[in-house]
């Protein structure tokens, strides 16, 4: 298994939900996203993961980056209909700016990595700055700094494995969500894939304290590794066949280095 072009499809896939979970208002905040969905669709990580990639491009090229800004302020942001929560502290806690924010900036401290203040207006627990930064994290061990596995695994351990579940159904059935239910039906299939890649299960519903797990401020990047190649063959080849598209910077001016 090549180890690095698995890498490279994981931040591609993390790149796609950048864009599409990011609230921005820059006009170019869309840039790539065709190109993007253009490779995945042509190698899918399943046959539903396909047709809602398939989807996702007839969409773009029907009703265009306008359309799409226009759902996802139906979707997050619109006072008049039912709002998506988009933070981990809402899904841990009942409420915005919980435990999961500090514990969000905690991992960001033990990187070089900070959150743009001027562009990126959501919280660090916010699941567009999640997704931007694993793709972040995935791009510097690519680069050759392994140290950042550990805390690729940390924060979807301890972080995105314990919300997605109620995340992902929630969007997927917005009354709203048209190219959105399309996404949210990739990401089903791309946590089931990063739960083996990084040798995880599921989540007790809901969520306990006394979940059982090794703690990640002590992991040695010997275990990291393990986990991290523990049980991913099966799932790794169909994967990627998705990263031919040479990554661009899915999270310009959101992060800093």
């Amino acid at each position: 298994m090549d180890k690095k072009a698995v890498d490279a499809a994981r931040s591609l896939y993390y790149g796609l939900f950048s864009k599409m979970l990011v609230f921005s208002e820059a006009e170019n905040r869309f840039e790539g996203l065709k190109e993007a969905l253009e490779v995945m669709a042509a190698n899918p990580m399943d046959t539903n993961s396909g047709e809602a990639l398939k989807e996702l491009q007839v969409y773009m090229n029907d009703e265009g980056y306008a359309l799409l800004a226009e759902e996802y302020d139906m979707i997050f942001h619109d006072p008049e209909n039912p709002i998506v929560r988009t933070t981990a502290s809402f899904y841990a806690e009942g409420l915005e700016s919980g435990k999961k924010l500090v514990e969000v900036r905690q991992f960001v401290a033990k990187t070089r990595i900070r959150r743009d203040e001027k562009q990126f207006r959501e919280p660090e627990d916010s699941i567009g700055f999640l997704m931007t930064f694993m793709h972040e994290l995935i791009e510097l061990v690519i680069s050759g700094e392994a140290s950042y596995l550990p805390v690729q695994h940390c924060l979807f351990d301890e972080v995105l494995n314990l919300f997605l579940d109620r995340f992902v159904p929630n969007l997927y059935e917005h009354p709203s969500a048209n190219a959105y239910k399309s996404l949210a039906i990739v990401m089903h299939a791309f946590v089931a894939f990063e739960r083996l890649y990084f040798g995880l299960g599921k989540p007790e519903a809901p969520e306990t304290e006394t979940k059982q797990s090794t703690s990640c401020d002590f992991i040695s990047d010997k275990e990291a590794k393990r986990r991290a190649e523990n049980r991913i063959a099966r799932s790794a080849d169909t994967l990627v066949a998705s990263c031919s598209l040479e990554n661009d910077d899915d999270s310009e001016g959101i992060l800093e280095q």
